[in-house]
Parts: structure tokens; C-alpha cells; sequence
């Protein structure tokens, strides 16, 4: 059987600028009641962070470094926050690939989940969920990562409230 890899494990794999970032990032998380599954990848670790079951960010390894990936479902509850990011971090969002199941719903695995419909600058995107909010983790965009990714855990944890106080309302009425 394999041994569980632990959050200490991946932590030393990240880059020493980063290091501090990442814990820090990863204690709000947990406070927040996020849970944290790290798997093994060809390029490193692939750290998943999950709020009820949902994942709402992987961190990933690549040739230019480690990346988190930012699923954000919610990204029309913040779209004002997508215009103070960095010009790299929207040119990131702005070469992302379409989705191509918005454009089209008969073009994309029926069981591929839909991407994001949102505006930056103007502009109207439809972006696949798996590249749209990828961007690399260092010292300079480090701050917009995890205001953007506890925006998101935030508005997960609104919605699921907001689920259960109107299951509540509903076995009330009963």
C-alpha cells in the first residue's frame, strides 16, 4: 500500500520564495474547512484543495515552475476583483483555451464540466475550467492568488449556507 504523502512532503518540493505563501495560504484554507488531498504527478506533487467535495484549487508543477489552478464557479460574484490582478495574470486568464462546450454544447465530452462566462477589461470570455484561472505561483502574484482563491471559498461557503438554511425553511414548513 502506498504511504500517505503529507502536507510537509509537498512543502519542501516548493520553491524556498514560495514556501511561506503556501503555509500560510494552506492554514486559511483549513480554517475555512477546506480538506487537502495530495497525489503524485510525472512533474511533482498535485495538491487539491476541497470544499465539500467540490475541488476549488490545485497546485501543479510544470517546466516553468508551480502553478496553482483556481476553479472559479463563482467568478461572476467577484468579477471586480479579475481587474485588479496583474498584467500577467490576465494575459494568463486571456490566452487561456475556450470552452468549447459553452460555444458550442454538442463540441466537448458530455460529461466535461461547463467553463466560465465572465468579462475582464471589457472584454466577454468563455474559458475552460481546467486552464482559465492557471497562473504561476511567485512572490509578485502570490497576493492575488490567495485573495482570489479565498473569494472563492468564501462564496462556496455562502452558497452552501444559503443551501442549508433554506433546507431548513423546508423541513420548517412541513
Amino acid at each position: 500500500m502506498d504511504k500517505k504523502i503529507e502536507f510537509q512532503d509537498f512543502i519542501t518540493s516548493v520553491p524556498i520564495e514560495n514556501q511561506d505563501f503556501v503555509k500560510e495560504l494552506h492554514n486559511k484554507l483549513m480554517e475555512l474547512g477546506c480538506k487537502i488531498e495530495i497525489k503524485t504527478a510525472k512533474s511533482g506533487y498535485m495538491v487539491s484543495y476541497l470544499y465539500h467535495k467540490k475541488t476549488v484549487a490545485n497546485y501543479v508543477f510544470r517546466k516553468k515552475g508551480m502553478l496553482v489552478r483556481i476553479y472559479g464557479v463563482h467568478v461572476n460574484e467577484y468579477e471586480k476583483f479579475l481587474e485588479t490582478l496583474p498584467g500577467e495574470m490576465i494575459s494568463a486568464i486571456q490566452k487561456a483555451p475556450i470552452c468549447k462546450r459553452l460555444a458550442d454544447p454538442t463540441a466537448c465530452n458530455p460529461r466535461c464540466s461547463k467553463g466560465y462566462d465572465f468579462w475582464l477589461k471589457g472584454e466577454h470570455y468563455q474559458k475552460c475550467r481546467n486552464s482559465a484561472f492557471m497562473f504561476l505561483v511567485c512572490p509578485q502574484n502570490n497576493p492575488f492568488i490567495q485573495s482570489f482563491l479565498l473569494s472563492e471559498v468564501k462564496a462556496w461557503n455562502e452558497g452552501c449556507t444559503a443551501f442549508a438554511n433554506e433546507e431548513s425553511k423546508n423541513e420548517d414548513e412541513k
